[in-house]
């Protein structure tokens, strides 16, 4: 049993290439402000810090917010996690992909709130892919260690580490908001919604 329970930090995963939406998904309006500033706006009430998490040369944007650079190539979405592992080993990391629209902070809450800091994370089951969602989800310091351990061994797929790990899992109030948007024909489809 840990004597204390490590603070959390907040990471909006905004560092892909975007390639299958064509432009870039953090800067995307759903809510009216770009996809990565809301949910940063919608992080700070659970975290001590909230960053974003890009690229070098994704470092400027209009937003202005506080980032964490890519430490590590060619990871996928496990670059950003690992890269603010690495800024913050003793931290847990509150983890959300750029390209969640419907995610709302009852969700968030139902995250927070069933946290295991005893486990390697505390994750979602979406029933759409049948497996842990883990870019909506609160990695322990001890996931530093694993996402390292697999990315060695060749693997950068952080659904891997969870499946293979002891993880917390909980059921979303409404898996929907677990649904990500990565195509342009998504986009205006959601966009319609909002």
């Amino acid at each position: 049993m840990i004597s204390t329970i490590p603070e959390l930090n907040g990471l909006v995963l905004s560092g892909g290439k975007s390639t299958r939406m064509g432009r870039d998904k953090g800067a995307l309006i759903y809510h009216g402000v770009t996809q990565r500033k809301h949910l940063y706006q919608m992080l700070l009430p659970y975290c001590k810090e909230v960053y974003i998490s890009c690229k070098s040369e994704q470092r400027e944007h209009p937003d202005e917010l506080p980032v964490i650079e890519d430490a590590v190539e060619g990871a996928g979405p496990a670059t950003g996690i690992l890269s603010a592992f690495m800024k913050k080993p003793h931290s847990a990391w509150l983890v959300l992909a750029c390209d969640v629209p419907f995610l709302t902070p009852a969700t968030l809450t139902c995250l927070v709130e069933g946290r295991n800091p005893e486990k390697v994370a505390t994750a979602f089951f979406n029933p759409a892919t049948g497996f842990p969602e883990p870019l909506i989800t609160i990695w322990e310091p001890a996931g530093y260690l694993l996402l390292s351990e697999f990315r060695r061994k060749g693997y950068n797929c952080p659904r891997k580490v969870l499946i293979n790990s002891d993880i917390q899992i909980l059921h979303a109030p409404d898996a929907k908001e677990l649904q990500n948007v990565n195509l342009a024909s998504e986009y205006e489809e959601v966009i319609k919604l909002f």
